[in-house]
């Protein structure tokens, strides 16, 4: 008899115990605002004519974007530093400013849905600068030089809203993290020290993570004044992932980087793949042009979002950006050509990826 009532007591518990559990775990399980899937595509397009001269003025409807051969509708659409506005489309007026994000957490929305016109202005919003800077030993002559066209190039960058100071040789160091904090920026730029080999792919890779993070416009501005001796990382993998992320990719390269063909095809077919551009300087002078160049283009280029059309390619979506009257064709679109769909969950309060597209 007492050992009946042990089996009865014993099942009575375990009864107890899941039904507490089945209790508590809705509390934490449960929550209709844990993740929501973002999946607007942004894009950086300039348009220049022959000479180089950037065309402005454009208008949204000067532009035809295709993703794997499908058109797409233009969600938000910007020029230079402009605040970029919510096409009519999307169920906003057309050619009206965004209002600013609001502050503090994102607003829970259900998966799938278009986010709102504050949502959609922070992921729209100025330009997130990540500097990369070659402090291996093939920068140990004209170290001093480099730094004072990094630390112009910083303080000339009105229109950005936040910049990081990276440095690399073998590993990565991150002199300055994000901020919109000038002076600390150029206190970064000055502390850097010139290291040992130069493992730029990994460091760059690392870099494109770190930029990944953030929404609207990113991107990595590299210094080198050498080829890579020391990665791990291919740099085939280091443009798919920019992107897939949406970052766009510049390098200035000194003369001794260029002697190696192989360095120069490297850098020209990375930062042409991402939407950016490749500069090779002679001189300090030339190193202090291509940064200018470089603020130039990120003033004058168009912003362009969108949502992709339903498409059951799971893997890389090629993107063509065409201007759409004759009177235009004549010009020439750079951007990047494409992106590689990848998980982008979140938690409600993180910041939205764009693109789709974040590495986990």
């Amino acid at each position: 008899m007492a050992k009946r009532t042990y089996v009865v007591s014993a099942c009575f518990s375990v009864v107890l115990f899941f039904g507490l559990a089945r209790q508590a775990v809705p509390q934490e399980a449960v929550d209709p605002h844990i993740r929501i899937v973002v999946d607007m595509v942004q894009l950086n397009v300039a348009v220049t004519d022959n000479q180089g001269n950037y065309i402005t003025g454009l208008r949204p409807q000067d532009f035809l974007i295709a993703e794997d051969g499908i058109p797409q509708k233009i969600a938000t659409f910007g020029e230079g530093n402009e605040p970029a506005r919510r096409l009519a489309e999307t169920g906003a007026p057309e050619d009206k400013p965004l209002p600013p994000a609001a502050a503090g957490p994102e607003q829970p929305q259900d998966s799938g849905q278009h986010l709102s016109a504050g949502d959609l202005s922070s992921l729209v919003a100025g330009a997130n600068v990540f500097v990369l800077f070659d402090t291996s030993n093939y920068m140990y002559r004209g170290f001093v030089f480099a730094q004072d066209a990094i630390a112009d190039f910083v303080r000339s960058l009105e229109g950005a809203d936040k910049v990081a100071v990276y440095s690399y040789s073998r590993d990565l160091s991150r002199a300055t993290r994000l901020t919109a904090d000038r002076s600390q920026v150029l206190r970064g730029v000055r502390t850097t020290v010139a290291g040992d080999d130069a493992a730029l792919y990994n460091c760059l890779l690392l870099t494109v993570k770190d930029a990944a993070q953030y929404p609207g416009r990113k991107v990595v501005v590299v210094f080198s004044n050498g080829p890579d001796n020391a990665s791990m990382v291919p740099p085939e993998d280091v443009a798919e992932l920019a992107q897939s992320t949406g970052t766009a990719i510049y390098m200035i390269s000194t003369r001794q980087a260029q002697l190696e063909p192989i360095s120069t095809a490297v850098f020209e077919r990375m930062t042409a793949a991402t939407g950016g551009k490749a500069y090779f300087a002679k001189t300090w002078r030339d190193e202090k042009r291509a940064f200018a160049s470089i603020r130039d283009d990120l003033a004058h280029l168009y912003s362009l979002s969108y949502y992709p059309q339903a498409n059951n390619n799971r893997g890389w979506r090629s993107i063509n950006v065409k201007l759409t009257s004759e009177r235009l064709k004549k010009y020439h679109v750079r951007t990047r050509d494409g992106y590689r769909l990848q998980p982008s969950r979140f938690s409600a309060g993180s910041v939205p990826p764009v693109s789709g597209s974040v590495p986990e």
